[in-house]
């Protein structure tokens, strides 16, 4: 299971931008996936939580981001996608997208569910001030 992020960039504070995430399987198909979101990692720091939207429940957001951003998803796409506005230079970092808790089926057609988790490469995020 690959899970492959886009919509990265350089923007101005103040200003938008829209990350996507896609996950995707080269042997299994992708039934369901239980949580996905969004972590970030600046120059320096840890990685911390940004948002997190599970298959049914409350969707989280990191104190910091809540009322600017908004993560959403398309369970028929297996993609999530997170609304930055009114970026602000500290929002620079590399955001990963993450799942967890996923449904495959097999080429032998049979149903597995694993607790593992899984990462994208990583969109880096630039707000110059």
């Amino acid at each position: 299971v690959q899970l492959q992020a886009s919509g990265g960039g350089l923007v101005q504070a103040g200003g938008s931008l829209r990350l996507s995430c896609v996950a995707s399987g080269t042997i299994v198909r992708i039934n369901r996936i239980d949580d996905m979101g969004w972590y970030r990692q600046a120059p320096g720091k840890e990685r911390e939580l940004v948002a997190v939207i599970p298959s049914s429940g409350s969707v989280k957001y990191a104190d910091s981001v809540k009322g600017r951003f908004t993560i959403s998803r398309d369970n028929a796409k297996n993609t999530v996608y997170l609304q930055m506005n009114s970026l602000k230079p500290e929002d620079t970092a590399v955001y990963y997208c993450h799942a967890h808790g996923l449904t495959t089926t097999n080429l032998m057609g049979v149903l597995e569910v694993d607790g593992m988790d899984y990462w994208g490469k990583g969109t880096l995020v630039t707000v110059s001030s």
